[in-house]
Formats: C-alpha cells, structure tokens, sequence
C-alpha cells in the first residue's frame, strides 16, 4: 500500500509541476499543455495517494511508518500543483463574466441558441467531463470535400452540420500548426460541438510553408471564404451570417482575412491564442522559445523583419487594428510560451479604438491547450465562444 502510495506521488510529481514551469524544448512542449489541463485527473491520483499513505500510517507499527510519512509528504505536495490550477477557475470565470458584461451589456449566461432546435452548452465547465470527455451529440460530418487543387496542393473542407435541416449560420475553422502544418480535421470534437450548437462548420485548408511564403496562405484562405459562401446552401448553412475562427496560425490568418477588402462580409472572428504583430514577436521572442519563433517567423514570411519588412506588416493583424471590424473573440492563455499573452491583449487594446473587441484570459493555460477538449481550458473558450457567436450571428 506504501509503495503504490509512493509512486502515484512520484506519478503526479513527475507531470503536475509543468503546470508552472515553461516547457523548454518542444519534447516538453506536451507536459506543459496537458498539466493545467489534466488536473483534475492528477488531483484524484495525488487524493488517491495520500488516501494510501495515511491508511498505511495506521496500520504499520510506530518504528515501520517512515515510508510511510514521505509518501504522504510527498502526495500532499502533488496534490497541491493541480488544486492551484483548480482554484484559479472561480475568479477567473467572474473576471470573464464582467469583461463580458462591460462588451454586451448582458451576462454570457442569458445568451440565446440561435435557434430553438440548437442547445449551447449550460455551464462554463462541468466536472463529469473532465473525467468522461466532452458531450458531443450527434452531428452530420462531411469530409475531404474539394475546394481546388492549386500548385499541385489539393485543399479540401470538412463540414459539420446538425442533424436538422434547418438554414444555420456558418462558422469558417481555420486550424493552426505554425503556417507549416495542420488539417482541416484538426479540432474535430470541438467543430462537432459547435455543430450540434447549431452552427454549419467548415473547416478549411491552406498551403504551407517553407513551400509557400506569404501572402499564399491569405490568398487559400480567402478563396475558401468565397467557396463556402457559393457552397454554403446545398449544406444548408446561411452565406450571409459568416464568422471565423482561428487556432494560432489560423487565428492570424482568420484576423487578416477578416481585415481584407476582398473577404466576403465577415460578422465575426474567435481569435484563439494567435499571433498579433510579426515583428515584435521575431525580435523579442518568448524565454523559453521551445519552437524557435524565428526561424518559424522566416520560414512563413521569406526572412527576416529587416529583410521582409512589408511582409512582416502586412501579415500582422495589429497593423490594421484600427479600422472598422466586426466582433472579435480574443482568447489567450496565461502560460503561453508561443505566442505570449500580451499579443493578445496587444490586439484586444488595438480593436477597443473600433469598439470591437472582448477578452478571454485563462491565467494557468499554454499554447495549444484545446489539444485536450475536455480540460478546463477547453470546455470555458468553448462555452464563451457558442455565446459570442450566438450573440454575433443571430
């Protein structure tokens, strides 16, 4: 019993303190993603422990309990990695919820579905899926569906739809992967979410780099706008009710396109941890760097800031933050060491000129933390994001 209490201690000691510490490198880049947003499960391994080790400290005799002892210290440091992270969410959701109340003038709870066959998700997050996965109702998917094959690249879109036949409005999903990879089946359990929520998704598909520099990727992005708004119908789904939403990479792409006089009209954006200004983030990259963001930052845009000084502007959205714009969904996560969250404030700030912007900040979340649909992280910008898209596409 001592023994098992042991190594669930070292278990959850070996994982839960990359919920603080930066991943360094990117081997590591996964314990830091997953750790804030797979508490709960650690909470209950550490809870297990300490359970073991103090049933262990009764029954052994007064001279055999040291083993004992240092498990339990041992569990009770565990144990306390993932509780910090779980006892951030409260305060967190009430600075969401008054963020919220400050853009739309109502609670994000007295959002409306966007019709009555659709349901949004009831709470910001719920314990059961934690440990059971996300609740995803039964959708209709469409996969591998050609938009063009252009340089020798076939780029496709996967749809999903819900089950009615009623005309919904269309969300555009534009994943991220550094502008070097990535598919459109990317994000799949949350695109089906956002189905079921009464949503048309297309998830769609761009050239990468190093093969194709910008604006290559603007240039897909904007051709798949247009064959989703001449499509849209026969999946039924509304050409005229348009938003994006983007993941990193896609989260730029998503703003530019959005920024973009031949961008068919877009009611609004979800700009989930994406990169804001180019430049700055080339010349003052995050520490830790576990992606090299200069040599990502080269390879997407043909070199350097000093060398591509007009490409570096013109893909950086924060260049055109003042103009008008639609609703923009910001969502940035506290631990980011890919896109560090001042870009996303940075962004926040700049569309505030328009009045157009709402902020999402999850203190304990890294880069890429909906890799797991079902933490913390995931279920609240999934939450927050049927709401605002509801709001914006009624």
């Amino acid at each position: 019993m001592t023994s098992l209490a042991l190594l669930l201690a070292l278990i959850v000691l070996a994982i839960a303190p990359w919920a603080q510490i930066p991943a360094p490198t990117y081997t590591l880049l996964p314990l830091s993603i997953g750790a804030p947003e797979l508490s709960p499960w650690l909470l209950v391994v550490a809870l297990l422990a300490t359970l073991l080790s103090t049933l262990a400290l009764r029954r052994r005799p007064a001279g055999r309990r040291r083993l004992a002892h240092v498990a339990l210290a041992l569990s009770l440091v565990a144990a306390s990695f993932p509780a910090y992270v779980l006892a951030q969410i409260p305060g967190t959701l009430r600075k969401i919820d008054t963020e919220w109340q400050r853009a739309f003038g109502t609670p994000a709870s007295a959002t409306a579905p966007v019709d009555a066959l659709s349901a949004l998700r009831r709470h910001p997050f719920t314990w059961r899926e934690m440990f059971t996965g996300l609740d995803l109702p039964p959708v209709r998917i469409t996969r591998d569906v050609l938009v063009r094959t252009v340089g020798g690249v076939r780029l496709t879109v996967d749809i999903y739809r819900p089950e009615h036949d009623r005309v919904v409005p269309v969300v555009v999903q534009v994943y991220g992967g550094g502008w070097r990879g990535g598919e459109p089946q990317d994000n799949a359990e949350i695109a089906q979410s956002m189905a079921a929520a009464g949503f048309a998704v297309f998830a769609i598909d761009y050239r990468h780099a190093p093969d194709w520099t910008w604006p290559t990727q603007l240039e897909d992005v904007l051709d798949a706008l247009r064959w989703v708004t001449v499509h849209a119908a026969e999946y039924g789904a509304d050409p005229s009710q348009v938003a994006l939403v983007g993941r990193s990479a896609g989260a730029q792409l998503a703003m530019r396109a959005s920024q973009d006089a031949a961008a068919p009209p877009i009611r609004a954006v979800v700009s989930i941890y994406g990169p804001v200004d180019l430049a700055e983030g080339y010349r003052v990259p995050p520490t830790p760097d576990p992606l090299n963001v200069r040599v990502i930052e080269e390879q997407f845009l043909g070199g350097t800031p000093d060398q591509q000084p007009g490409r570096y502007a013109d893909a950086s959205p924060i260049t055109r933050a003042a103009q008008p714009h639609p609703p923009v969904l910001v969502i940035t996560g506290g631990r980011d060491h890919i896109v560090e969250p001042r870009f996303g404030r940075m962004l926040h700030d700049g569309l505030m000129q328009s009045g157009a912007s709402v902020i999402l900040h999850m203190p304990w979340a890294d880069h890429g933390f909906d890799f797991v649909p079902f933490g913390p992280s995931s279920q609240i910008a999934l939450y927050y994001t049927q709401r605002f898209l509801s709001d914006a596409l009624r």
